[in-house]
């Protein structure tokens, strides 16, 4: 088939992109180019915006209900289309199709919060602050918004952001990744179908260009986004730069702590999921075990053996367990790691590379790797790999794991596995991390909690998801009034 060229969605319309150039859109089981998305120009992104700032004034006086009516009819056009949402995640991305129907439950998950937006949005008072003169709060939308997303949630994560933004009374306008955007294509087809006002949502195609354009456009009044540490703190400071309200997401390095106590037949299975699920490409992913004291020996022996017993394959088969990594370049970089790490001495317990699928010569597989005789200081046990590579470090205690997490200069997320509730408290109160798990391998928040992040993996003040989400998408306006 030939490989369709997507689209933008602008002003409630579809329009052909005049951008000359396309980013060419891959299977990554077979490498085959299945689209291809057009870099749209400054001038498409300023009609983006201009749509988006005309249809403001009318959205932002719509009722909460109303515009939660919205909310209803998206979830229900999602339900009905789950599973070719999903099959559409796996062929642009190449996570197993479980796990892609895992990203669209999570997706829909935010759309009903915002379903309930109306409830949300109720402000605060007191009477009386002084004799006869009141004071309330109320939140009101700010304009219109912006997401640069990133490929290894295509559909999940613009819905951290998208469904509070519109449901709070603001206008959206979202730049898919264009290594993965077919998915948040398919999505604005349904919110086509929801019957929202033209102007409300908007989907422009493009790549680095496309988003500096958003970031400069004055006419925008805040970002989303989620990617890289160095990518994150670039747009954070662009924005800013320009005036603009931002939060970005970023990298991580995120630690698996083993205790001596802890429960290795059912900790294996949560450290091989957070570990090679998704084929290691998502920022909760787990890249290093921390085994403390007796819990080494036996634990490494589980994890290696129940890795290589993980077949990886195209997603969309049933039977697969992993599937490729995303890109040909994101291969490369992780045989480079790989490469790296025996360089620095380590010793490489599981070998990913190589590893052939049959019928499939030109996917961008590697098997799941373990390292061992990994030290603090290697680039693999500090660099964020964003694949299926995972380090074990010995340590004496747990004040000794603490260190090493507390050292890096990341925070997105750190887990430990104990039956020790003192050794859980302590591991929560002290750990520099934004999202912990306690005998959870992959501490992710459900849609009404925000998602958290410190250090180098977050910049800005309020998170996607949750009430973090219908802060950034408001302000607080102070009402004093007297009346005579």
């Amino acid at each position: 088939m030939t490989p369709q060229t997507l689209r933008n969605y602008i002003d409630g319309r579809w329009t052909a992109s005049e951008a000359a150039e396309a980013a060419e859109v891959h299977n990554p089981a077979t490498g085959e180019v299945i689209a291809r998305a057009p870099l749209s120009t400054a001038a498409e992104v300023g009609a983006a915006v201009a749509a988006a700032g005309a249809a403001f004034q009318e959205w932002r006086e719509t009722p909460p209900l109303v515009r939660a009516r919205a909310m209803f009819r998206l979830k229900g056009l999602m339900e009905g289309r789950f599973e070719e949402l999903a099959r559409v995640i796996t062929t642009e991305h190449g996570k197993i199709i479980d796990e892609a129907r895992g990203e669209v439950r999570r997706a829909i998950e935010n759309v009903e919060v915002a379903c309930g937006l109306p409830a949300l949005l109720m402000g605060y008072n007191a009477e009386d602050i002084a004799v006869g003169i009141d004071e309330e709060a109320v939140l009101q939308p700010v304009g219109v918004y912006a997401c640069i997303a990133p490929f290894n949630f295509p559909a999940m994560v613009p819905f951290w952001f998208l469904p509070y933004a519109i449901g709070c009374g603001n206008t959206y306008i979202v730049k898919p990744s264009e290594v993965c955007p077919m998915s948040q294509n398919l999505l604005f087809e349904l919110l086509d179908e929801a019957d929202l006002p033209p102007g409300v949502v908007n989907l422009v195609n493009g790549a680095r260009g496309t988003a500096e354009a958003l970031l400069a456009h004055p006419g925008v009044a805040g970002v989303s986004f989620v990617g890289s540490t160095p990518v994150a703190r670039q747009i954070y400071a662009t924005a800013a730069a320009h005036g603009k309200r931002a939060q970005c997401q970023a990298g991580a390095k995120n630690c698996l702590v083993v205790m001596p106590d802890a429960d290795l037949a059912r900790a294996v299975p949560n450290l091989l999921t957070s570990a090679f699920g998704t084929a290691g490409q998502r920022c909760l992913a787990g890249s290093l075990v921390l085994a403390v004291g007796g819990a080494y020996e036996p634990l490494k022996e589980r994890l290696v053996a129940a890795a290589a017993r993980l077949k990886v394959g195209d997603g969309l088969d049933e039977s697969v367990q992993m599937g490729p990594l995303a890109t040909r370049q994101a291969q490369e970089r992780v045989l480079g790691y790989i490469e790296r790490g025996l360089a620095e001495g380590a010793r490489l317990l599981l070998d990913g590379r190589g590893v052939t699928v049959p019928g499939y010569p030109d996917g961008y597989f590697v098997g799941p790797t373990i390292f061992d005789q990994v030290r603090p200081e290697m680039a693999i046990a500090r660099e964020e790999i964003f694949g299926p590579v995972l380090g074990i470090i010995p340590v004496a205690n747990l004040d000794e794991a603490l260190e090493i997490i507390n050292g890096s200069p990341y925070g997105n997320a750190a887990s430990l596995f104990t039956d020790s509730g003192r050794a859980a408290r302590e591991f929560r109160y002290r750990a520099r991390c934004g999202n912990i798990g306690i005998n959870i391998g992959i501490a992710a928040p459900i849609a009404t909690f925000p998602f958290a992040g410190m250090k180098n993996s977050f910049f800005g003040d309020l998170h996607g998801q949750g009430r973090d989400a219908i802060q950034f998408f408001t302000d607080r306006k102070v009402v004093i009034s007297r009346w005579f």
